[in-house]
């Protein structure tokens, strides 16, 4: 056995490649321990089974999320068509606030029956005008276009009037209300 410069024996194997030698009771040996082919069978089965249930599970979660959004679009598909119809509605409305509430043209017989209409098949397929002048301002459904002090008719945070007409379709906005706000600012 040769010795290094640092004091350590030093042995050398078949190949000329000098082994540190070391005590028995420090060297750890690295001891595969060979698994039994069952037990590594039935660990291999229980995680396939595991990766089974997570993928049935997010298989589930899948249909769950595409019948929903199948619903949504069959219960909201009509809302863009109702929103164009909306701003035709509101062009009939400016048409009608130049003719007098009292006047029997056919003209204006013929504007008031077609905006009855219209509102009537809109409002039959699921729209229907926000309520705001006089409740209490409400982000989601309302567009604050400016402020007043608030007095004691319309406390703070009261739509004093509305500038224009806000609709809902079904349960979602559709149109925004533009209306004043009370403010203590």
């Amino acid at each position: 056995m040769a010795e290094s410069d640092d004091e350590t024996p030093v042995e050398s194997n078949d190949d000329d490649i000098p082994v540190i030698a070391e005590d028995a009771e420090t060297l750890e040996v690295g001891v595969v321990e060979e698994q039994d082919p069952l037990e590594a069978a039935l660990e291999r089965a229980e995680i396939a089974e595991k990766e089974i249930a997570y993928k049935d599970a997010e298989i589930q979660n899948i249909r769950k999320r595409f019948m929903s959004e199948k619903s949504d679009l069959i219960q909201y598909g009509s809302m863009g068509l109702a929103r164009k119809m909306l701003s035709v509605l509101a062009d009939v409305d400016r048409a009608m606030n130049n003719i007098a509430d009292d006047d029997q043209s056919p003209l204006a017989q013929g504007l008031r029956l077609l905006r009855n209409k219209m509102w009537h098949e809109i409002s039959g397929d699921g729209v229907s005008a926000i309520d705001a002048k006089g409740k209490k301002f409400d982000p989601a459904k309302m567009e604050a276009i400016t402020t007043i002090p608030a007095t004691d008719d319309f406390p703070a945070g009261i739509v004093v009037d509305v500038i224009e007409s806000g609709y809902m379709y079904k349960q979602k906005v559709l149109v925004a209300s533009r209306v004043v706000v009370a403010s203590d600012d």
